[in-house]
């Protein structure tokens, strides 16, 4: 998944036709996501896929390998609900992403952890289904929904069972590059069902300092349940200064530092993403 989109392709506007085509796929995504929030019996913040979305999909035909790595330098020091502390952990995610159609990519994603006292573990897997407003189509910003739901162990995470709904709109504008994500999360396994729905809204602001060096601020937040957010000291804020890199059209590079500005969050880490295209022309 890029992590600092081109701008728009140029072309005419397509009709969704209903619930057929890649319109009514995202639609149908969003239906059925939101159903299984309602329904369902909130999912905090959790540092192992630091990322902003772009609006774009892996090419048909093409697959992303990427591994995401980070380590918490400042961070909780004790365990709580039985989950272990996430001071000096070092986390490890392997995401394979593949693109179906100019309009749709589903990803499997690895969670690991690594911590002195506890060894190397598999911490959980997760699958992510995606669909775009095809580029064609010419609107004026890049949009598409992510679906992601999967298990976390639990000495890893208090909520073991989550979905996330994930709209994502993003815009070129020069040199500029903007990126909001307005998270939805909902727990169906563990204390965090009695939350509810989450709001943890995710945001990135990118300037092109060369055709190959983009810098940016990316935002990180978890404020708690739709149907009242958390005192401020109990919600979670990250900003993380970020650079990306071009290092060629099959690769990805993201290199960031998250400050945690609340007391709920972890207060320093470094987060680094690393990622190659095969196939389908490579980007």
């Amino acid at each position: 998944m890029p992590f600092s989109s081109p701008p728009r392709r140029c072309g005419r506007l397509g009709s969704p036709g209903g619930l057929r085509g890649p319109g009514g796929l995202v639609m149908a995504m969003a239906l059925a996501a939101v159903a299984i929030m309602v329904t369902a019996p909130a999912l905090a913040q959790d540092n192992y896929e630091i990322q902003v979305y772009g609006a774009d999909t892996v090419a048909p035909g093409s697959t992303m390998v990427e591994l995401h790595s980070n380590f918490t330098f400042r961070g909780g020091n004790e365990a709580e609900q039985g989950v272990r502390p996430t001071a000096h952990a070092l986390h490890e995610t392997l995401e394979v992403t593949h693109g179906f159609s100019p309009w749709f990519e589903a990803a499997l994603y690895t969670f690991t952890s690594a911590q002195a006292g506890y060894g190397w573990d598999w911490v959980g897997n997760h699958l992510r289904l995606r669909g775009r407003v095809p580029a064609a189509w010419d609107w004026p910003v890049g949009l598409s929904l992510s679906t992601e739901f999967g298990y976390q162990r639990r000495v890893f995470s208090a909520d073991t069972w989550t979905i996330e709904l994930r709209p994502i709109v993003d815009k070129k504008l020069g040199r500029w590059y903007l990126a909001l994500n307005p998270t939805l999360d909902r727990s169906f396994h563990g204390p965090g069902t009695a939350q509810g729905v989450v709001f943890s809204p995710n945001f990135k602001a990118g300037y092109d300092l060369t055709r190959k060096i983009n810098a940016g601020i990316e935002y990180y937040g978890t404020l708690g349940p739709l149907s009242g957010f958390d005192p401020v000291a109990q919600q979670q804020h990250q900003i993380v200064p970020s650079l990306d890199l071009d290092l060629g059209p099959a690769w990805e590079f993201n290199f960031g530092v998250a400050f945690g500005v609340t007391h709920a969050t972890d207060h320093l880490l470094v987060k680094m993403i690393l990622g190659r295209r095969f196939g389908g022309g490579g980007g």
